[in-house]
């Protein structure tokens, strides 16, 4: 008799840890690794993952960590989500690639109809597909100059919009992220994200930033950009891999209405908050706001690779052979996403808003209860511990939180850092409260351990 759903993902809720970490199997797969992969990749720690269910991985040692992190805020519904398996194995059977750019396919055009109906706003949308998040600002700009004829794009500082050529200009987060690539796009202008817990314009904090948009007008279209040369404005509602800062809703509705002042595009990249994280479809939803175009990708496919460009029907008007992709809409990733898309609807967002409000509950008093925790922020299921060597001055302290992360994995739950000196809490949509107050716990506990030695 085969199990239900839910029985799968209850098998397992809690870290269950065999052997000293990494074990001996882990070892050897990360002894072979340095002779053969890229130097380039950034391991914080040891795992060596070999099965996923639920919220739960298992390492080649038989060592189960319960996942705090979902591959970097990617598998939504959990891992390997019994709907989304047989979603992907029964489209396997019958049609794996016919290239969209080329030839038609009725999985696609329900997937860009789906995504359109949720995506903000009243006007019709259509659908660019391709398979990261990086490919999917890479559209966006490309659309942008060619929708406005205009060649000036606006980012913000600590903003990681991906890394090949394109978005790699966009992106202000590492300086190791640039290093060594030489000149990238030209008429790219950086201006200060609006951070309510360090306010880039000395601000009591908390603030609205609001100076962060109007900062346009004041300084980057009188001293460096027209505003009728600039094409597009990009945003992360919330700013992923700068340290899960929240903009303030005043300021999205600031930096809206500039822009239609202007006639520039507003561009949301949704690719790390968007497809549920933050109780909503989009955060950008949290200030009302309805951008021009919205970048999509890691949740929307439960962990295989595919993006979407969602822009206003009359904001993508460009001809035929003006942009591309051979594997982009890849029909196996087609059918993930649509069965990614029924769990959320139908339970995975509402679930991200009430597990986020039970985990903000709980963590809301670090601050004034851990002298090293600066800020606690975020929305549903996508929350930034901020860690700090002294609460007044706010000095970073990324030793302190490597030092966390490092420990919670020791323990058995899985974190990432996001920013220089952030905790990143983005799990997969389908927690519990159970495993949310477990996650919480064992944070703290590590909170605590490193404080005393701060």
């Amino acid at each position: 008799m085969e199990k239900s759903v839910d029985a799968i993902l209850s098998e397992a809720k809690l870290p269950n840890l065999m052997t000293p970490l990494p074990g001996p199997n882990a070892k050897a797969v990360i002894a072979r690794d340095a002779q053969s992969i890229s130097p380039s990749y950034t391991r914080g720690y040891p795992l060596v993952a070999k099965s996923g269910r639920g919220a739960m991985v298992e390492d080649v040692d038989g060592n189960v960590f319960l996942d705090f992190a979902a591959g970097i805020a990617v598998v939504s519904t959990g891992h390997c989500h019994p709907r989304v398996v047989k979603a992907i194995q029964e489209q396997a059977a019958e049609l794996i690639h016919i290239s969209c750019t080329d030839f038609y396919y009725p999985g696609l055009v329900e997937l860009a109809e789906r995504l359109g109906a949720v995506a903000p706003g009243k006007e019709a949308k259509k659908v660019f597909f391709g398979n990261s998040g990086a490919e999917a600002v890479e559209a966006a700009i490309k659309l942008a100059r060619y929708h406005t004829r205009r060649d000036k794009i606006i980012a913000f500082q600590g903003c990681f919009h991906g890394r090949t050529m394109g978005a790699l200009s966009l992106t202000a987060s590492k300086a190791v992220q640039r290093k060594g690539f030489g000149a990238l796009l030209a008429g790219v202008f950086h201006i200060p994200y609006p951070n309510s817990y360090r306010c880039p314009h000395g601000n009591p904090s908390p603030c609205t930033c609001v100076e962060s948009a109007t900062y346009l007008e004041r300084e980057i279209f009188k001293r460096l950009a027209d505003p009728e040369e600039v094409a597009a404005v990009f945003v992360e509602p919330i700013q992923g891999e700068g340290g899960y800062v929240p903009a303030p809703k005043e300021f999205l509705v600031e930096l809206q209405r500039i822009c239609r002042k202007h006639g520039i595009l507003l561009v949301c990249d949704e690719v790390q908050s968007g497809m549920g994280r933050t109780g909503k479809w989009w955060a950008c939803q949290h200030a009302g706001i309805e951008p021009d175009i919205v970048c999509v990708a890691k949740g929307i496919a439960s962990g295989m690779p595919l993006s979407a460009t969602i822009a206003r029907a009359s904001v993508m008007d460009w001809k035929p052979g003006a942009h591309a992709s051979t594997f982009g809409g890849n029909p196996v990733c087609v059918a993930a996403a649509l069965a990614t898309m029924d769990l959320l609807e139908s339970q995975y967002i509402e679930n991200a808003r009430r597990v986020g409000e039970f985990l903000f509950a709980r963590m809301a008093n670090w601050p004034a209860r851990h002298r090293i925790v600066g800020d606690v922020r975020g929305k549903g299921l996508m929350i930034g511990v901020e860690i700090v060597r002294d609460q007044k001055t706010k000095e970073r302290a990324g030793d302190l939180r490597e030092a966390i992360v490092d420990l919670a994995f020791e323990k058995g739950v899985l974190f990432l850092g996001a920013g220089e000196n952030t905790v990143r809490i983005a799990p997969p949509l389908l927690i519990d409260e159970e495993q949310a107050e477990f996650a919480a716990r064992t944070l703290e506990e590590c909170i605590i351990e490193v404080g005393k030695s701060a």
